[in-house]
């Protein structure tokens, strides 16, 4: 027998190793050691394992313990061999001994047999009912008005009358405040009372259209999606770094509102609309605070840690906003309340891993404004080149951020670039030819490789950062030591030989682009020369800073042309698609889930979808690009049987028509969160808000008009004994709800009175603040001269910033979702509306203008001043007060204290 064949005799005949027996070996093993905080009694971390179900989809840390077949992937493993002190189990008691760990392991590499449990499979469900499918209820009895008619029914039930209808002066301030933010005039105060006393349903009705139809409308609610979203214009970092252009999205919200574009479209254009000619919405995606790249450092952990935190601060926009849940809780572990799992977080990240903080041009329709405004201004820069070009054939063009040098097109392999200066500093360099003007043939990824003189190198500073695509404070110096007269040089090399003809070079065009309002340097560039090897390797000047600034002053015409230019290049700035904060998009990386939260221990790969529990697969992988994987959330979350959205929206109407949501955690609908006063009339107003068939389906405005127009909105809101012993909140609506105005309110009320008040419609905010150092903090400078005399929506909204006067009133900081914002009452409230420099000069301007329009007679001007102020008279006591006082001390005096009293300060 040869040795092949005795060897297979011997396979033959030793006796087969038995698989392991899970009843025998590996139960009583979880038994005696895991049972007791991971059974039917207890299960810690969600974890149970009795339950083979259970233990494949995991417990809290969102990882499956087992992974039939692969021990590796297993969590189990981990945390009984040892290899984490931290995380090792049991916690009490003698570990796993070397042989029982070996068993398992074993026992998992041979696809984990458990008998009886092999079809076990777990899923995630839930019984909470913000998670289930909105279902239709019927409309009760009794009222003409269903939204009447179901708060009539809770009111019957709980035993409480309703109050009466409130007057006409109460129902025309409260619908003006509401609706739009400002407070009715004088004479519209006079006009809809003399309407009203004819026919009170007409009346009131024309008034809500008529106030609807304002461009105020759009002002007034885009500020309270505002709110949820935490937009401000700085980062709220250390350095709280300006973030500019970010206006743009703000005007979209408004133009939004007052187009009541449809709520699914809303959603949608936020998500994608760089995909759909409205760039400018995906501000939303960045609308958080985050921490720049450029003041994170260099160390690549900490590097890491920031992008993470930046992908959660979408997460919590996304999440408070649209969903209604506090995603960002399962960042670490499954949710504690609610059914969304650690993997479902991050399965969420994937969807926005292509989304990063920054600015670009936003992307718009052809007949959007601005982009025909473009091509207009583009048609002058054609002609303004050509006479250049034509001329001297070298020319500079500066466009703030950098510097482009045309020239000759000439075809090389090298362009060397030598500076005049004995330091240089650059972000980036560019090179472009004239077949594709757009490409930027000296990056990297073209296979170009820059090279410097070795001996001018600073330390820490690599060539390849000038030609790696990124702009920003991550830049290639180079400087010559003492003594020697060398001067820094970059030579250009491309893969193969290119015809170019212009250079563009820039210091810092991340904080020229992005930010604003800074003592810096950004716009100090070096001069230099532009030479190309020639095939015989010598070199040839082809355009240098010099000749281009020598042609200026030769040839009057080229001075011209060159002067135009630059003065349409401010124009497109202005006027055309403007780089703006509204996010950035990049090639996704593939997504993982990050074991404890921590970047520093990635696992499980995910894919990008929503949450598992709603029907979240979304059918893409890592290889989706990033528009498909926003846009294929915005159709799911946009589905008319999404059992969140809808819900979601209709009862953040009902907060800012009401003062509180029916469900009052505007931004929680979880387990954690109130639960709603009136369940069926949540749904039945969701159900409405998508259904065609009742309406433009998804229409914000029809919402609105619906509440506006009910028996509950219109209602008295004096208290009563009997209504406040049985409902003193009033959350059943028996009376209108007492609340007082925001911090806009009272700002841009006093304006209207004054007759200062600017109501242009959006545009860049206007500035209260100074130029600072990047890590100086924000100085309010003038927060009341005429230049800020526009309502408040256009304020510098500044994270971290006290404006000195209506910061007092409960003004959000930005930096934390506000669904609803807190009420506090202060003596710097009462002391900031009697002394601040603001309301002293305003009600200057009060007593002027009353005194003017009542041709000096001392009680029509306070007669006057209580309209302007109130919008009613005073009453007999009052106006003899207020004379007195006028005579003595001036009108101006009554006027701040009318500016002081609650009933300026509060819904009638």
């Amino acid at each position: 027998m040869t040795k092949i064949r005795q060897l297979l005799f011997l396979a033959w005949t030793l006796p087969l190793s038995a698989a392991v027996d899970f009843e025998k070996e590996i139960k009583p093993i979880l038994d005696e050691n895991c049972l007791d905080c991971h059974g039917p009694e207890k299960e810690r971390s969600a974890l149970r394992v009795d339950q083979r179900g259970i233990m494949l989809k995991g417990g809290d840390s969102g990882l499956p313990a087992v992974v039939p077949g692969s021990p590796e992937e297993s969590y189990l493993l981990e945390v009984v061999d040892g290899r984490d002190p931290d995380t090792l189990m049991p916690p009490k008691g003698d570990p796993l001994t070397s042989g029982q760990v070996a068993l398992i392991e074993t026992w998992i590499k041979e696809g984990a047999e458990w008998p009886g449990q092999m079809d076990q499979v777990a899923e995630t469900t839930t019984d909470h009912w913000s998670f289930q499918e909105v279902v239709r209820p019927e409309v009760p009895a009794g009222s003409s008005n269903p939204v009447d008619a179901f708060l009539d029914r809770s009111l019957k039930e709980a035993g409480v009358a309703p109050n009466p209808q409130s007057d006409a002066r109460s129902l025309i301030r409260r619908a003006s405040i509401v609706l739009t933010g400002l407070p009715p005039t004088p004479e519209g105060v006079a006009a809809f009372e003399q309407a009203f006393a004819t026919n009170e349903e007409k009346a009131y009705e024309s008034l809500v259209d008529e106030l609807m139809d304002s461009d105020h409308f759009g002002e007034r609610w885009a500020q309270h999606w505002l709110d949820v979203i935490r937009w401000a214009e700085t980062n709220g970092s250390e350095a709280n770094l300006y973030r500019k252009g970010s206006w743009t999205y703000r005007d979209y919200v408004v133009r939004s509102f007052n187009s009541d574009l449809p709520y699914d479209q809303f959603v949608t254009e936020q998500l994608a609309g760089d995909q759909l000619g409205v760039g400018e919405a995906t501000g939303f995606l960045v609308a958080g605070p985050h921490v720049p790249a450029s003041t994170v450092g260099r160390e690549p952990s900490a590097i890491r840690q920031a992008r993470a935190d930046r992908v959660d601060e979408v997460m919590q926009t996304v999440g408070a906003s649209m969903l209604g849940v506090t995603v960002s809780c399962a960042r670490c572990h499954n949710h504690k309340f609610d059914p969304i799992s650690i993997r479902d977080y991050y399965s969420l990240t994937a969807v926005f891993q292509g989304v990063e903080f920054g600015g670009r041009r936003p992307e718009m329709s052809d007949g959007h404004p601005r982009k025909m405004r473009a091509a207009e201004v583009h048609q002058e820069l054609k002609k303004a080149r050509k006479v250049l070009r034509e001329g001297s054939g070298i020319w500079e063009e500066s466009w703030g951020g950098y510097v482009d040098m045309a020239f000759p097109a000439t075809t090389t392999r090298v362009l060397r670039v030598e500076f005049d200066s004995s330091r240089v500093r650059l972000d980036e360099v560019d090179v472009f030819g004239p077949v594709d003007f757009r490409k930027n043939l000296a990056l990297a990824s073209e296979g170009t490789i820059l090279l410097e003189d070795p001996e001018l190198a600073d330390k820490g500073s690599n060539a390849w950062r000038a030609n790696d695509g990124e702009y920003g404070t991550m830049v290639w110096h180079s400087s010559r030591p003492k003594g020697s007269k060398k001067k820094p040089w970059l030579e250009i090399w491309f893969s193969e030989p290119e015809e170019i003809n212009r250079f563009r070079l820039s210091t810092n065009r991340e904080y020229y682009f992005e930010t604003d309002y800074l003592e810096s340097d950004a716009t100090a560039f070096p001069s230099y020369k532009l030479l190309v090897q020639q095939t015989d390797g010598n070199w040839s000047e082809v355009a240098s800073t010099k000749a281009a600034r020598l042609a200026l002053i030769d040839d009057p015409a080229v001075q011209a042309s060159s002067a135009r230019l630059h003065e349409q290049i401010k124009v497109l700035d202005e006027e055309g698609p403007r780089h703006s904060f509204i996010g950035q998009f990049k090639k996704p990386v593939v997504t993982h889930i990050f074991h404890r939260g921590s970047p520093e221990n990635p696992r499980d790969e995910v894919p990008p979808a929503g949450f598992e529990v709603l029907g979240g697969d979304l059918g893409l992988d890592s290889r989706t690009p990033d528009p498909e994987r926003r846009l294929a959330f915005a159709e799911w979350i946009t589905r008319p049987e999404h059992p969140l959205t809808a819900r979601v929206m209709v009862n953040r109407i009902w907060h800012h028509m009401f003062g509180s949501g029916i469900v009052p955690t505007g931004s929680d609908f979880g387990l954690a969160g109130a639960a709603p006063s009136h369940p069926e009339l949540l749904d039945w107003l969701a159900a409405e808000f998508v259904d065609p068939e009742n309406g433009p389906a998804w229409s914000m405005k029809s919402v609105i008009r619906r509440l506006a127009i009910t028996d509950a909105f219109r209602r008295s809101s004096l208290p009563t004994e009997e209504g406040l012993e049985a409902d003193a909140g009033a959350m059943l609506l028996w009376r209108y709800p007492p609340q007082r105005v925001e911090a806009e309110v009272v700002r841009d009320a006093i304006l209207q009175a004054s007759g200062k008040l600017d109501t242009s419609l959006g545009g860049r905010s206007f500035r209260i603040h100074n130029v600072k150092k990047t890590y100086a903090q924000w100085q309010v400078v003038d927060n009341h001269g005429p230049e800020t005399w526009r309502r408040m929506l256009y304020q510098e909204r500044m994270r971290r910033v006290d404006d000195r006067i209506f910061t007092a009133f409960d003004f959000p900081d930005c930096g934390q979702v506000r669904a609803k914002r807190p009420v506090s009452t202060t003596p710097l409230q009462a002391l900031n509306l009697m002394n601040s420099p603001f309301v002293v000069e305003q009600s200057g301007y009060i007593a002027e203008r009353a005194i003017n329009e009542s041709n000096g007679d001392t009680k029509d001007a306070v007669r006057r001043a209580f309209a302007l102020i109130l919008g009613r008279p005073a009453d007999a006591q009052e106006l003899e007060d207020c004379r007195e006082i006028a005579d003595t001390n001036g009108l101006a005096i009554v006027c701040r204290s009318l500016l002081n009293s609650n009933e300026f300060a509060f819904l009638p």
